[in-house]
């Protein structure tokens, strides 16, 4: 038994050797390729879903991550970060939390392929209360009137927006800002539509407004007016 096992190995070991190469070779070429796995590392992007209505999110995770794949060679280059995506669901998201683990099931990935590794393993990312307020319109008026007339009025409308945002990023008191509106040269009373400028851009208007009517409400100056102005101007 000893001298046939021993014979089996050894006589004619190259002429074996070969032949086991020879069927390792046609083994694979015949092998169906779907049968057949390679891995590849992708970056990914990250995104951020059902954040809570009620809260806003005021330190952003990395937008993307790294994961390592393992697919059949059949399927592998047909994977790419434009079909594959990372999934952080903040629905259950605490104010107090700042660490969210990432994990395998948060990954979306075409059907066959595996995902063997993931990073980082957490992200982080800090939330705050929504808080909404109301604020003045301020407009924001450039230039000068025509010679001999003056200013007597300004309306805006409406004179108060609401706006929404994190509350360490909203104060009271504060005021929204119009486009600039150009007065140069007018001799009479006009009224112009203008652009909301937020005073951060952390906050948002809480409605549709996104312009106001402002009206510049024009008259002529009289004589004693004017000279009244001059002595004014003097005394300063």
């Amino acid at each position: 038994m000893k001298r046939f096992l021993k014979n089996l190995f050894i006589k004619n070991w190259g002429l074996k050797l070969f032949s086991f190469f020879v069927a390792l070779i046609i083994w694979l070429t015949l092998m169906p390729e779907g049968k057949t796995f390679s891995e590849k590392n992708l970056t990914i992007p990250l995104e951020l879903y059902n954040t809570p209505p009620e809260m806003e999110l005021v330190r952003k995770p990395p937008s993307t991550v790294d994961i390592k794949i393992r697919a059949p060679r059949s399927l592998i280059d047909q994977i790419t970060p434009a079909n594959v995506r990372a999934v952080l669901n903040l629905e259950n998201a605490r104010l107090d939390q700042r660490e969210y683990p990432l994990n395998k099931s948060m990954i979306s990935i075409p059907s066959g392929a595996e995902v063997k590794e993931i990073y980082p393993s957490q992200v982080n990312l800090a939330l705050e209360r929504t808080r909404e307020i109301m604020l003045d319109v301020e407009p924001n008026i450039t230039g000068k009137l025509k010679e001999g007339f003056k200013m007597e009025a300004v309306r805006v409308s409406p004179p108060q927006v609401l706006i929404r945002g994190p509350e360490s990023k909203i104060k009271a008191g504060g005021k929204v800002r119009t486009s600039p509106i150009d007065i140069s040269g007018l001799s009479q009373s006009a009224e112009f539509e203008a652009v909301l400028i937020l005073p951060k851009p952390d906050v948002r208007l809480a409605s549709s407004i996104s312009t106001v009517k402002v009206a510049i409400l024009i008259r002529k100056e009289n004589p004693e007016e004017k000279e009244a102005e001059k002595k004014k101007a003097q005394k300063r």
